[in-house]
């Protein structure tokens, strides 16, 4: 029983489930996409994947599988009608669309600095739980997104969405981790299946790939 986020589970997980299924077809996989936090010991999880820097439930082991990229972009036509910003200032005159749910990017306040230390205050006309909602969005020409490049990748390579470089660098949003709980040995089911995603995503995992530095 696996749990991930909505978006990457849709984009990347799922493929991944897919493949492995092929090659082990005596494994049934139970397979739940969600951003609700869940708990995996109350809920009978054995594995979810999980985003971000810190786990809000440090009792649970985490195992690193491939590090997540966000960048600050925009669509062609809304930079030709607003400009492109160039420093943090410049985003308080920028529509600047917000992510409810809590990240370093989140809807009122945006993180930059390697590691997150300088918050800027943003608004904007569109709020959502959703990262794909946000991108349909910004390729609407609607504002700014600043997103993990696992949603926003192909509209980058593209041309799609532009990448905007600020005066201080973007915020590294952590990692996806493969997350259990201690406390008893790890199927082999399960820890054949997190060695999958560890090779198949790796240090440089396919979405970043044909991205620039």
């Amino acid at each position: 029983r696996i749990n991930g986020p909505l978006s990457f589970g849709f984009r990347e997980i799922a493929p991944a489930v897919a493949d492995f299924a092929a090659l082990h077809p005596r494994i049934t996989v139970d397979l739940a996409l969600t951003d609700r936090f869940v708990d995996l010991v109350e809920e009978g999880w054995d594995l979810a994947i999980r985003i971000g820097g810190r786990l809000r439930d440090s009792t649970l082991i985490a195992r690193r599988l491939a590090p997540v990229r966000v960048v600050l972009c925009a669509a062609p036509a809304y930079l030709e009608r607003h400009g492109t910003p160039a420093t943090l200032a410049d985003l308080a005159r920028h529509n600047c669309l917000g992510y409810t749910l809590p990240t370093p990017a989140s809807a009122d306040r945006w993180h930059f600095g390697a590691d997150g230390s300088i918050p800027v205050e943003v608004s904007g006309s569109l709020r959502v739980n959703n990262g794909d909602a946000l991108r349909v969005a910004a390729l609407a020409g609607l504002g700014l997104i600043y997103q993990p490049t696992f949603i926003l990748a192909d509209d980058l390579k593209a041309g799609r969405l532009v990448c905007i470089h600020l005066d201080q660098p973007i915020t590294e949003f952590g990692a996806v981790h493969a997350v259990y709980a201690p406390g008893r040995r790890l199927p082999a089911k399960t820890r054949l299946f997190i060695d999958f995603l560890a090779g198949r995503w790796t240090d440089v995992p396919p979405w970043d790939r044909g991205l620039p530095a």
